[in-house]
Formats: C-alpha cells, structure tokens, sequence
C-alpha cells in the first residue's frame, strides 16, 4: 500500500515539473441546469458510477432551485462568490457565502440551492453517477426542455 501511494506522489510530482496542467473542456451544462451555465468534466463520467469531478461556470444571478443528490457533493469555489441555503424555498437572505478557495460538502439528500454572485465557478466532486432531483418538479429545466419538444 506504502508503495502505490509513493508512485502516485512520484507521479504527481513528475506532471508538476513537467508544466502539465488539466485544462477544462468547457461546453453547455447538462440540461437539469438551468440555461446560461457552462460545464466541464476535470476526471471520470459522472453519468457513471466511480469518481468525478466537474466545474460549473455561472453568470452573476444564476440560480439552482432547491433540490438535493442521492450521494455526497463536495463543492470548491474557484470564482466568485456562491451562496449557498439549506431550505426548501429559495431565499437569497438565509444564504451562507462560499468565496474564492471555500469547500463545502452537502450530504446526500441535503436539500439546498445556490445562487451565483458575479461570474462564479465552482468545482464538485464526488461519487457518480451524479444526479440532481428538485425539491418542486415544476422547477427541472430537463422537464421543461422536453415537454417542449
């Protein structure tokens, strides 16, 4: 065990001198986001069991309606300011704000939502697949996509 974690300690320290960085490949959030955000997948699938770790860039304003995850969430600020509330309802006062180099974890089934202040970017990670249920239904913009459709 001593073993694999020295060649893994080797191995970061031989891609840090190296210059090598991981760039996020930014395109469109999946469609359970509301529209306006953009997203990027760092490690794994989160539509897969295993690890992942994911950004989400978010336009000042930008808001996710209360909703909660069937595992743990662990939430970095990389941008911004993202406030974040522990409610059913939406409500801007009762938020607590995560800045810049902030973590956070939500346990599974946490209801909660955010709201992003400036240009926001935040970094989560956990254990996939990754899924986000609203706490009202009316409120999944992958619903509203495809009852237009």
């Amino acid at each position: 065990m001593k073993k694999m974690y020295s060649t893994a300690i080797m191995t970061l320290v031989a891609i840090h001198a190296a210059g090598a960085q991981v760039v996020p490949k930014w395109g469109p959030a999946p469609a359970v986001f509301p529209a306006g955000a953009r997203f990027a997948v760092l490690q794994g699938d989160p539509g897969k069991a295993g690890e992942y770790t994911v950004r989400l860039s978010m336009p000042n304003g930008y808001v996710i309606k209360p909703h909660w995850h069937p595992t743990d969430e662990h939430i970095t600020v990389i941008r911004g300011t993202f406030l974040v509330g522990m409610s059913d309802t939406v409500n801007a006062k009762k938020t607590m704000a995560m800045q810049v180099g902030d973590f956070a974890s939500a346990p599974a089934n946490m209801h909660h939502y955010a709201i992003a202040r400036g240009r926001t970017i935040v970094q989560v990670h956990g254990t996939g697949p990754f899924q986000l249920t609203y706490v009202n239904p009316a409120d999944d913009p992958s619903k509203k996509v495809a009852a237009t459709r």
